[in-house]
């Protein structure tokens, strides 16, 4: 997450509420599913999660966040507090005889893309937060969100710009959310760890994991991952696929800070709703994904 831009790259203003979908192919049911009894809660097939998954997108409403939930067989739709009931009926009609499958929940706040791991880390124009130090053979970088280095050329580490610490070496945003930053400054720490944890691998996510995220706003937070594979609509920025959506708070400043479980390396933090007074929701791009883009690994 990096802090808010004064002025709009691309010159025309980019929506800052995101929508957070489930991935998944969509099939053709064989058979029908027979009508549920009275009292019966209808059971529905993953065709039907899927379809009524993808119905929820065609919707487009801003502000809504959902994944398949394979523990209760629904689709769990999370709506923030811009979303009207006229407009959590338009999810319901577009999901048409799947509607039933939608668990619908509200959630305070706002959704929207967290600008500004671990540390401050400062393009010309911005601030995020450093996510991984990684390594390549003897040349060192960090890694940090795509929606960071998207557009970014230097790093400093302070807001001063008086202590460079690199260059963007590659960027991925949309359709992903990482991007490396190469060091160029040889008197810059480059410690493996977040904190003072030492991270010594990397690994994926698994639903109900222990996961604890740093960044530089908010500093320390832990929670547990409650989804996989979700994906996130920015409006005029794109769609991003693939993410990991957890408990843990988050605010503006926080993008591109690390996703941890004990030592190993999980997630980078994309976006979010929420603060860390009340809770939240926050998504995050998969860390081993962007390891193996750039043929980098922790240390």
């Amino acid at each position: 997450m990096r802090t808010k831009r004064t002025t709009p790259r691309t010159g025309t203003t980019r929506r800052t509420r995101l929508i957070a979908v489930a991935s998944g192919l969509l099939a053709t049911a064989a058979f029908a599913v027979p009508a549920a009894q009275a009292g019966e809660e209808k059971a529905y097939s993953t065709n039907q999660l899927t379809a009524a998954s993808d119905a929820v997108l065609g919707a487009d409403i801003a502000g809504t966040a959902w994944n398949i939930d394979p523990s209760n067989g629904k689709v769990q739709v999370t709506v923030d507090s811009t979303v009207s009931q006229a407009e959590i009926q338009k999810l319901k009609a577009a999901a048409g005889s799947n509607a039933g499958a939608l668990e619908i929940e509200r959630t305070p706040g706002t959704f929207s893309k967290l600008i500004s791991g671990g540390d401050a880390i400062y393009a010309s124009s911005w601030r995020c937060s450093l996510g991984f130090n990684v390594r390549s053979g003897s040349t060192y970088y960090f890694l940090t969100a795509g929606h960071c280095t998207d557009g970014a050329g230097t790093w400093w580490s302070n807001s001063s710009h008086s202590t460079t610490l690199g260059t963007t070496a590659g960027s991925s945003f949309p359709g992903n959310d990482y991007g490396l930053v190469k060091y160029t400054n040889s008197s810059v720490a480059k410690d493996g760890t977040v904190g003072s944890v030492d991270i010594t691998s990397a690994a994926n996510a698994t639903v109900g994991m222990n996961v604890t995220r740093r960044g530089s706003t908010t500093g320390i937070h832990s929670g547990t991952v409650s989804a996989l594979n979700a994906t996130v609509n920015y409006g005029a920025d794109g769609i991003v696929s693939g993410l990991i959506r957890t408990n843990v708070c988050a605010e503006p400043g926080d993008s591109g800070g690390p996703l941890y479980s004990g030592n190993k390396a999980i997630g980078l933090t994309s976006g979010g709703s929420g603060d860390c007074s009340s809770g939240g929701t926050t998504f995050f791009q998969p860390v081993t994904e962007a390891l193996s883009a750039y043929g980098v690994s922790i240390y």
